[in-house]
């Protein structure tokens, strides 16, 4: 079954979330995954709904032995550019991650960006069900987020609009409930009159209801951040750093 968000960062979205990511976050992010989990070259990471392979080509640089993953092909085809040119321990992979058959054991599997809350509960359990079943003893997952209740709540705005690039972005969204979600509908305005409509969803998930879904795919929460490694998360920050370990 396919997904709402599948679509959403192909068009040019795809090269304005490059400017969305501040460039001093990838090295913070990943020098605090090397050091957390004690990572060495050798080790094996898998990066889930990769895009452009920030994280995925950041850790492959430090000898890490990266899998990564999107469903998006230019993406994907980037990332095995940038392999083959810099002789890499990458290897990426188009495909749906729900459908994906992980066939390797990992030592850390990351999930950035936001991009597990474009999953309800259901499909989120037979992720986490399956990352679980293909970590090391030990391993852990990492899952960076702002779609935790105790952000979206506070930071929800109905509409709003920005310009990156030239292209204005107007978006109206609306919080609902059953499942709690915030569905969006963005228009990108291009110089010279071109649009590009797009849909999307993120489904909102509690602290304790994350904790619950880790928990009932065999792992326990063992920390949330807000900067990695320096701040613990607390209400209406705008972001979170999940860490959960494998039971």
């Amino acid at each position: 079954m396919s997904n709402i968000n599948d679509n959403y960062f192909d068009g040019h979205y795809k090269n304005i979330w490059r400017s969305v990511i501040p460039a001093e976050l990838t090295p913070k992010e990943t020098d605090f995954m090397m050091q957390y989990f004690h990572l060495q070259p050798g080790n094996a990471v898998l990066d889930i709904m990769c895009g452009y392979g920030r994280h995925a080509i950041a850790l492959a640089r430090k000898g890490i032995a990266v899998t990564a993953t999107d469903n998006l092909g230019d993406y994907i085809e980037e990332i095995k550019k940038t392999a083959k040119e810099e002789k890499l321990p990458l290897t990426a992979i188009k495909s749906d991650i729900i459908q994906y058959k992980i066939d390797s054991s990992y030592d850390l599997a990351i999930c950035m960006g936001n991009s597990l809350n474009f999953f309800n509960a259901e499909d989120i359990h037979r992720l986490l069900t399956r990352i679980h079943s293909h970590l090391k003893p030990g391993g852990h997952l990492l899952i960076n987020t702002w779609s935790l209740a105790e952000i979206a709540i506070k930071s929800f705005a109905a509409r709003s609009w920005d310009e990156r690039e030239g292209v204005k972005h107007i978006c109206e969204s609306r919080y609902l409930f059953q499942p709690t979600r915030i569905e969006s509908d963005s228009v990108f305005l291009f110089p010279g009159g071109h649009t590009e409509e797009k849909k999307a969803v993120d489904y909102i998930f509690s602290v304790a209801e994350m904790e619950a879904l880790l928990r009932d795919a065999g792992f326990s929460l063992e920390e949330i951040y807000s900067i990695p490694g320096k701040k613990k998360f607390t209400l209406g920050d705008p972001r979170a750093y999940i860490i959960a370990g494998k039971i």
